[in-house]
């Protein structure tokens, strides 16, 4: 009789063994199944785009400007609007968005209104469409602070009340804002309590602790921040339509009053407003090709800089 239950509850075992080695298996076909269906849908669309953009694409195409309404020429006008975009953002961003996930993470109590007001402002900018930011530019940027700059400045060189590559760059800058504070807020809570503790025991102030132990120890994390504000920013078109983006300009911007190009307001028009799509088809997947290629490259840099300064604080 105790034979036969020991019989049954091996059984038992083997058989819960087995139904749990199956649902393992299963969940690891169904992992494995998901990332190369994502694998495969990234290869077949930057095959697509190389393939169709293949016989535009060139050096020629890259570094002249357009000519005969945009069906003849090249697109480094919108090359350079679209990195000089990306520089403005991040020179507005990266710097407001590190200091205000400091201020959450650093200095505000976990019971404070205004921290909480904070972070609820955070997620709200996290969820409002792209195309309100545009008309939130337009409306703040434009016509009340760059109007009024011209009201106090009459007659100066520069026009800011106009659509302009630096109010394109600080509307944009409030698109990527709540990104780069979740990064960096997440990457300050990565360094141990103890090493605070520590620096303040050894008699440094409370600035001294963020500035030589915190900073540099969460410094990638700032970096991944801007790595997916460049991602972000590079490729929107809804924030500048009303901004600063122009159609077709035979130059490059001269200051940031000027208006500009951009490679994603570029492939918009080309896909929508052409009057030949068949012939501009070739060039709208040629300027999509470059502009992946521009944003692979701001972010190669990021991550080549973000990798430097890992190793240095290794050293």
């Amino acid at each position: 009789m105790e034979t036969s239950n020991t019989s049954d509850g091996l059984s038992f075992f083997s058989s819960n063994a087995q139904n749990e080695g199956l649902k393992g298996r299963t969940i690891v076909g169904i992992t494995q199944l998901a990332v190369f269906l994502i694998i495969a849908i990234l290869a077949v669309i930057l095959g697509i785009i190389i393939y169709e953009g293949r016989s535009k694409f060139s050096w020629e195409f890259i570094t002249s400007f357009p000519t005969n309404g945009m069906t003849e020429g090249g697109i480094l006008p919108a090359i350079i609007g679209t990195f000089i975009l990306v520089v403005v953002m991040s020179i507005a961003a990266v710097p407001f968005g590190t200091i205000t996930a400091l201020y959450l993470t650093e200095y505000a109590s976990e019971d404070s209104k205004i921290a909480a007001a904070v972070r609820f402002s955070i997620r709200t900018l996290a969820v409002v469409p792209s195309i309100i930011f545009g008309l939130f530019g337009l409306g703040f940027f434009i016509q009340f602070v760059g109007a009024g700059a011209d009201t106090v400045f009459n007659g100066g060189a520069l026009r800011w009340g106009q659509p302009n590559i630096l109010w394109a760059g600080l509307t944009m800058s409030l698109l990527t804002l709540p990104v780069i504070i979740v990064s960096v807020e997440e990457a300050l809570k990565t360094i141990p309590r103890e090493l605070r503790e520590a620096s303040l025991a050894l008699g440094a102030t409370k600035w001294e602790t963020i500035k030589n132990v915190v900073l540099p120890g969460s410094i990638s994390g700032i970096m991944t921040g801007t790595i997916l504000a460049v991602s972000r920013g590079a490729g929107e078109v809804a924030p500048i339509l009303f901004t600063g983006a122009a159609y077709y300009l035979a130059s490059l911007p001269g200051s940031l009053s000027d208006q500009f190009m951009n490679l994603g307001y570029h492939i918009y028009i080309m896909s929508t407003q052409s009057s030949d799509v068949d012939k501009t088809m070739p060039i709208q997947f040629a300027t999509t090709l470059v502009l992946l290629l521009l944003t692979l490259s701001l972010n190669l840099v990021a991550v080549l800089i973000r990798s430097r300064i890992r190793s240095s604080a290794k050293g």
